[in-house]
């Protein structure tokens, strides 16, 4: 029990030294950068400090997709460095994500910076079309970004079945089985309620969900490397 006060007061003490730098990234990057900093031991209100406006984030807001994975990933977490992505109106997000740990090593939260490349962007398109370069560069992937845990759940679920063209009725067990696997691998069911809450989202039982989730996790999935997921 002592031990575990002093692993928290720990936490805390590092959370309180870093919240100043939120301000001070933000401000040296202007109004395009939003800095966040998260304590994954309350994922449904993870957000502690932030500073700018490029996801909307608030404090007491949840993690977000990219904190799932994290939190699924526990002590093996490493930092992500220089991803893009795009928020759900369509933000262009060079972000990086720097886990926390105390002096355990354990992972216990993430400072995390976004900053907004929309403009910059769109500025490449159009150089790469102005010098006949074309169009060819990969679409960043859409995440979930939300202040409350269920909104960014639903955001997932509803994404991965928008990828199958089909919704749960329409998928077979195997499909099924990689629904919850994918799911699983996100850090969804890290959340607390979170199995409950797809369930929902997906018209099925809670005990079918459960079901699906402990198969899932004793099965192999049967597509080979470079199919479909």
């Amino acid at each position: 029990m002592a031990a575990a006060q002093g692993r928290d007061a720990e936490r805390d003490a590092i959370l309180a030294a870093l919240a100043p730098l939120v301000d001070g990234i933000a401000a040296t990057f202007g109004p395009v950068c939003e800095v966040v900093l998260h304590d994954y031991r309350r994922p449904e209100g993870s957000v502690v400090a932030v500073a700018g406006s490029v996801t909307g984030r608030t404090v007491g807001g949840a993690m977000s997709e990219i904190g799932m994975r994290m939190l699924a990933r526990g002590d093996q977490a490493a930092d992500e460095l220089n991803y893009v992505t795009r928020t759900g109106n369509g933000v262009l997000v060079k972000s990086s994500t720097m886990v926390l740990r105390d002096s355990a090593g354990a992972v216990f939260g993430a400072l995390c910076v976004n900053v907004d490349v929309t403009a910059v962007g769109r500025a490449h398109t159009l150089l790469g079309a102005l010098a006949g370069l074309g169009t060819g560069s990969v679409e960043p992937p859409t995440t979930a970004f939300g202040n409350d845990i269920d909104s960014v759940v639903e955001a997932i679920v509803d994404a991965h079945q928008l990828r199958q063209h089909r919704d749960w009725a329409q998928l077979d067990r195997e499909e099924r089985l990689r629904l919850f696997r994918d799911l699983d691998a996100r850090g969804v069911f890290a959340v607390r309620r979170a199995v409950e809450q797809v369930a929902g989202r997906l018209g099925i039982s809670r005990a079918s969900a459960y079901s699906y989730l402990s198969q899932s996790r004793t099965t192999t999935d049967p597509t080979p490397a470079g199919g479909s997921t």
